[in-house]
């Protein structure tokens, strides 16, 4: 019987579920027969509050004291990577420090295996901790760096190998997601929902990145790589958060029998990919629209197999550490052969201005005859077909009308380019710049 030995670096939240669930199943925890697996040693700063906060025995963590100091964190870092009977090391630190980045590139070169969560990390550097695994004939595991518990790198990996994948469109976010719900089901305003989910912890003291769409957007950038082969950076696609959304857009979205969600969207089209991250308009019908609270989904859509979509919980302990355990499975199970080998480059990220799909228009102008018409003439000179036209959201009393159109399938260039006229034939004509969202299909 052998031991497959594992060590996690970082006993917050996510190492601490993936330790409970390790340790609650040790004792008939077979990877495979005759491979069992083993939670050998646990590094964190302050061990004796991990022990204590996810109930696991204190002779787990390395080090003593109830604080590590930074050199004591090094030697206990550096006993972990010459222990020749550890297999595998599980990262559960996050962030993007170059330190961690050096750690996590050490662990492969000492001949470990890797299982991550850090989806800002394999955002930024994936090529490179790729490449070191493939030199060291060793496996990263990713699975809980995007959407937690939901299988969608091995789906990818394992279960859609036999189809080319066309396009990627989910809701990758659960505190964004669990906003816009509240601001959809409740009417509320953007800073009333923000406050609720601060209040029940979905979202941090500091939310910037679940409402600016950059965490929904590292997500996009790993999928892109394991998908499409596209080695893509922060700020390579536009990205778009949910702060600018009211209660007046979530209503018009209602009026139009849809709902507004923060969308991770990629789709192949004439050799290139278009890529965003933004608030888009999901019609009822659409399985996306009724994702409500802090779930997350992903749609795949394949050449062959068509649909696919994946649903479940996108955070938490025992959820994302569920995820970090099934990665360390299969990894003992088939070793480096658990590694995917992944195409590098060759399509090209397409503007996404150029990217043809309805729109919605919400447009705030003056409230003078004729201005509408001035509006939709400019529209349809850009050859653009509009489906449907408000009646003014705003209540009577107030200056200014509030208004909206949606389209048929055009580009957003065209309404730029119809904006800009407006702006040019009669400037004083927009009260705000207007707001253009997507429709998904």
């Amino acid at each position: 019987m052998k031991n497959f030995k594992v060590a996690i670096l970082g006993c917050g939240t996510v190492g601490g579920g993936t330790a409970k669930i390790l340790r609650s199943r040790e004792a008939g925890y077979f990877a495979a027969p005759g491979i069992k697996l083993e939670l050998a040693r646990i590094l964190d700063k302050f061990p004796d509050a991990a022990s204590a906060r996810h109930g696991l025995p204190r002779e787990l963590f390395a080090g003593a004291g109830a604080e590590l100091s930074a050199e004591a964190l090094e030697a206990e870092t550096r006993a972990i990577l010459d222990d020749p009977s550890i297999d595998l090391v599980v990262e559960t630190i996050g962030g993007t420090s170059e330190g961690l980045l050096a750690t996590m590139l050490a662990v492969l070169g000492a001949g470990k295996h890797l299982v991550t969560a850090n989806k800002a990390m394999l955002a930024a550097h994936n090529g490179r901790i790729f490449a070191a695994a493939a030199e060291n004939s060793r496996a990263v595991g990713f699975e809980a760096a995007v959407c937690g518990a939901i299988p969608v790198i091995k789906g990818i990996n394992e279960c859609m190998t036999g189809d080319e994948i066309t396009s990627v469109s989910g809701i990758m976010n659960g505190t964004s997601n669990y906003i816009l719900s509240n601001m959809t089901r409740k009417g509320l305003s953007f800073a009333e929902a923000l406050k609720g989910a601060q209040a029940k912890g979905y979202a941090e003291a500091d939310p910037t990145l679940d409402i600016n769409g950059g965490d929904a957007g590292h997500k996009l950038l790993i999928l892109l790589k394991i998908v499409f082969g596209i080695e893509a950076k922060v700020g390579d696609f536009p990205v778009l958060g949910i702060d600018a959304i009211t209660a007046d857009d979530t209503g018009f979205a209602r009026e139009v029998g849809a709902v507004i969600k923060l969308i991770c969207h990629a789709r192949r089209e004439n050799e290139g990919v278009y890529a965003t991250v933004r608030p888009m308009l999901v019609r009822e019908g659409n399985v996306l629209s009724d994702i409500d609270g802090a779930t997350n989904a992903v749609s795949l859509t394949g050449a062959n197999s068509r649909g696919n979509v994946f649903i479940g919980q996108g955070a938490g302990s025992l959820e994302t550490g569920s995820a970090i355990v099934s990665d360390i499975v299969f990894i003992a199970r088939y070793g480096r052969d658990a590694m995917r080998e992944y195409p590098a480059g060759g399509i090209p990220l397409l503007d996404f201005d150029g990217h043809e799909m309805p729109y919605a228009v919400i447009f705030d102008t003056e409230d003078v005859p004729g201005v509408t018409g001035i509006v939709t003439t400019a529209i349809g000179a850009e050859a653009i077909n509009i489906d449907t036209v408000s009646h003014n959201l705003r209540a009577e009393d107030t200056p200014g009308a509030l208004w909206a159109i949606t389209t048929k399938p055009c580009t957003m260039a065209q309404i730029k380019r119809a904006v800009d006229s407006v702006k040019r034939s009669t400037p004083r004509a927009f009260l705000a710049e207007p707001k253009i969202i997507p429709i998904l299909h």
